[in-house]
């Protein structure tokens, strides 16, 4: 195994861990997560040569679970599974995204509940590591089990459907074997174990969630840089302001904006300009302390959505029972994520209102607009309509999927819990997110050179408005800065900038 590798054993991923396994690191398996895969087999081959009732082992699915299926049925069975259910349609998923559900599949197989046989463990390691990933569309999974997403997948790794490769996208059954890699040939209960899981909500909510943290770090710095330029009070800062009310996310995020305040002039007495500065500014502790609550509860629901078994059914190898369950109904994910879009908008109006503040002479005390010759120049006074374009795509993704009964399968699966929906949109949130914070960068860098204060910053945001400088040069003269923004996104979004 490479020392770069990530291993999997069914119950210890990290979300680290999956983004870089995502974006292309190899994969390995802990022995004893096959050791754990062999003894639920077991329960499920001795199942069927007892002939007992197995939802979707020996009996249909959905509607068709009061059907029992012969012996040559049951042969075919896991192949149809797939299918018939290989319906997922609209834009192409990313491969980043595809393999993050892939791995998460996998991890979870390695938990030994799923009664999957190794060989579709064995197939999804040796496809994940030569870079071969199925070609599926974004749409189609409802929640619960990301069923037609997952059978499109698992389709393609049997032969049937379209793959990514190194050399480009072509026939599945063909860049498996250019790589030689023999299509898989699912057994009994194989398809089920490939389409019946959560791995795409989880795995797309694992990485939305790093990148949202990436954007958080990025946040507290813009903000801080925003406190510099106006020349901010950091009274409410102050421990025995914050412990008269000790909330826990206000106090992550203080924390943290305090160590990039650290060295900074503002907090020597009389460097403030007014007693009470405005809101945006007054409580940027508690509008990123909700964003800091958000993240810590999505982030403990996705580590166990990453890790624990979201099979229907389940084996307990201990006793040899295969139990059903709604473990597959992520409706816990679909909320936390739902609450961390509803925070990052509560984060934007604040971060577009500081920027405003920053503009006005009435409340900044600079030239307006930041212009450095007011008398032909508008400065950023355009910039404010990117700001507020953006926050209103921001606002769009915030307003929660409604939820309604399901009309599948004949009444059975009569309850939906949208979490792709609030997956995408959590996604869609942070990268319009990325490009507003930027905006306060360049904004406050601005606010910062022409107040003179540079020299009096402390060592990080120092080096963060030499970072924001090296992209984005002093706005001196009217130009374009679509192509500097932009630049300055890439950086957040991918980790570069991270001081």
């Amino acid at each position: 195994m490479s020392d770069a590798a990530i291993l999997l054993d069914g119950g210890t991923l990290s979300i680290a861990g999956l983004e870089a396994a995502a974006r292309g690191a190899q994969v390995a398996i802990a022995p004893g997560g096959l050791d754990r895969m062999r003894a639920s087999r077991a329960v499920i081959e001795r199942a069927v040569s007892e002939k007992r009732a197995i939802y979707g082992v020996t009996t249909g699915l959905g509607a068709r679970v009061s059907e029992t299926l012969d012996g040559a049925t049951l042969a075919a069975f896991s192949l149809q599974t797939l299918r018939g259910r290989a319906q997922a349609v609209g834009q192409p998923e990313t491969v980043a995204a595809v393999r993050a559900g892939m791995i998460v599949r996998l991890n979870t197989l390695l938990s030994g509940h799923s009664g999957a046989s190794v060989a579709v463990a064995d197939h999804l390691l040796a496809c994940l590591n030569a870079g071969l990933t199925p070609v599926t569309g974004r749409i189609g999974s409802i929640g619960p089990s990301d069923l037609v997403v997952n059978a499109t997948v698992g389709l393609a790794l049997t032969g049937e459907g379209r793959m990514h490769g190194p050399d480009g996208v072509g026939d599945a059954a063909a860049v498996m074997r250019r790589h030689g890699i023999a299509p898989l040939q699912p057994g009994p209960r194989d398809g089920l174990a490939l389409a019946g899981h959560c791995g795409p909500s989880a795995g797309g909510a694992a990485l939305a969630l790093a990148a949202t943290a990436r954007l958080f770090r990025a946040g507290q710095s813009a903000a801080a840089l925003s406190l510099e330029g106006f020349r901010a009070n950091l009274a409410p800062l102050d421990p025995r302001a914050l412990a008269a009310k000790p909330l826990p996310g206000q106090a992550g995020a203080v924390q943290d904006l305090c160590r990039r305040l650290e060295g900074s002039r503002l907090w020597q007495a009389g460097q403030a300009r007014r007693l009470q500065d405005p809101l945006s500014l007054r409580h940027i502790a508690q509008i990123h302390g909700a964003l800091w609550l958000a993240m810590e509860q999505a982030e403990r629901i996705a580590l166990i959505e990453i890790n624990g078994a979201s099979d229907n059914p389940v084996v307990d190898p201990a006793t040899g029972d295969v139990v059903p369950t709604g473990a597959y109904y992520s409706a816990e994910l679909a909320l936390v994520c739902e609450t961390v879009t509803r925070a990052t908008l509560g984060a934007a109006m604040a971060l577009v209102a500081r920027i405003a503040r920053l503009l006005d002479p009435r409340t900044g005390d600079l030239p307006p607009f930041l212009a450095r010759d007011a008398a032909t120049s508008n400065g950023f006074a355009p910039l404010m309509k990117t700001a507020e374009a953006l926050v209103a795509e921001i606002a769009h993704a915030a307003q929660p999927p409604a939820i309604w009964p399901s009309l599948n399968a004949l009444g059975v699966e009569d309850t939906m819990s949208t979490t792709p929906v609030a997956v995408r949109a959590l996604e869609r949130a942070v990268d319009h997110m990325a490009l507003l914070v930027c905006l306060e960068f360049i904004v406050a860098a601005q606010a910062v050179d022409l107040r003179g204060c540079a020299p009096d910053l402390g060592p990080f945001l120092g080096r963060c408005h030499d970072r924001v400088r090296g992209i984005c040069p002093p706005l001196d003269d009217d130009r374009s800065l679509s192509a500097e923004i932009e630049l300055l996104a890439g950086a957040i979004r991918d980790g570069t900038f991270d001081l």
